[in-house]
């Protein structure tokens, strides 16, 4: 299992009262999951919270910022934005951010629901299909090989 470190404990501690907030280490940082589902990360020390269409305005009017790395020599954006500056150390100034944080990652999951369930039904009509022989369509029936009979003799 891996280690965490002391701003990973801390930063579950004061998500304590979420829920269960579980933490795992991913590419040089931190995945926070509550549910099953991934709603934070920590990257280089600090914690960043998901968004989503409904949530993201809320983040910028409290003068959040997001997370964004270098990708293909230009900066890229996600999803997950810091809490505000007065709800870092603070549990109870927290806990609204972390369930907007959930809620976005519970309707991201949704979202993605039916794409799967589409792919797994298209999958299976597929393989069924492939077992089938089309409709209308009898195979080539084989002749069989005559018998050759030996010519009569004296004839």
């Amino acid at each position: 299992m891996a280690r965490t470190d002391s701003f990973v404990e801390y930063t579950v501690e004061l998500l304590e009262k979420l829920g269960p907030v579980q933490s795992r280490s991913m590419f040089g940082g931190w995945g926070l999951y509550f549910g099953g589902r991934m709603f934070g990360l920590i990257g280089n020390g600090q914690l960043f919270l998901k968004v989503d269409d409904v949530t993201k305005p809320d983040f910028q009017a409290a003068g959040c910022r997001p997370f964004v790395y270098e990708g293909a020599g230009k900066p890229v954006e996600m999803g997950y934005w810091t809490p505000p500056a007065d709800a870092a150390d603070d549990a109870y100034a927290l806990l609204p951010w972390a369930r907007r944080a959930v809620d976005a990652a519970q309707r991201a999951a949704l979202k993605k629901a039916p794409k799967k369930k589409a792919a797994a039904k298209k999958a299976v009509a597929k393989k069924a299909g492939a077992e089938r022989k089309p409709a209308g369509k009898k195979p080539p029936e084989r002749k069989k090989a005559a018998s050759v009979k030996p010519p009569r003799a004296g004839r």
